[in-house]
């Protein structure tokens, strides 16, 4: 696998890496579509962000993220809801999509820490998801916020939180187990 510094005669990306980055962002956006529609939507781009992570790892998931948001922001319908356009990423919900960027560059820095035990291993890279989800409804409940301030309606920090994360914990959490096994059975089949 190809090092995320490019070096004089080798290229940032490989072939494999080319042909699976977009092809994991047209995976989440086809789980975006398969949303409940709320004030946030509910919809399944977390599991593919959690599975991206554990299959093609931090810095391609990375990659997989920017090519989806900007798959979205020139107007293909990669949004819940089959929504696209910049009005989506500047909209209130907005936040908790570029969010995901922050997932994958916890994971990206959990990935530096070597060890041989597969149980530290795991243990690592599920703690850097968790640990990416919670940055990820930070920002995104602060872009909430910050964008109905804008709009002249007022979110305390808790109605935010109990209007846009209390009701996806659970379901994320969920989502995060269902994507390590998943991801651990179909890493075989993934080689980069």
């Amino acid at each position: 696998m190809t090092d995320s510094v490019s070096r004089p005669g080798k290229s940032l990306f490989t072939v494999r890496e080319l042909v699976i980055i977009p092809l994991m962002a047209v995976i989440m956006a086809g789980f975006s579509w398969i949303s409940v529609p709320m004030e946030v939507p509910f919809t399944l781009q977390t599991f593919a962000v959690f599975c991206a992570c554990m299959l093609i790892g931090g810095k391609n998931s990375f990659f997989t993220v920017i090519v989806y948001m900007m798959l979205g922001a020139i107007g293909l319908p990669v949004f819940s809801g089959f929504k696209s356009g910049l009005g989506v990423l500047l909209g209130p919900t907005g936040g908790y999509i570029i969010g995901f960027v922050f997932i994958t560059l916890i994971f990206r820095a959990a990935e530096m820490i070597k060890t041989d035990s597969k149980e530290v291993y795991y243990a690592i890279r599920v703690i850097a998801l968790i640990l990416g989800t919670a940055v990820c409804y930070s920002f995104g409940t602060a872009w909430f916020i910050h964008v109905y301030a804008g709009q002249g309606k007022a979110f305390t920090v808790l109605q935010a939180i109990k209007l846009c994360v209390s009701p996806f914990i659970l379901a994320d959490l969920i989502k995060m187990a269902v994507a390590v096994v998943l991801s651990d059975k179909l890493k075989k089949y993934v080689k980069i």
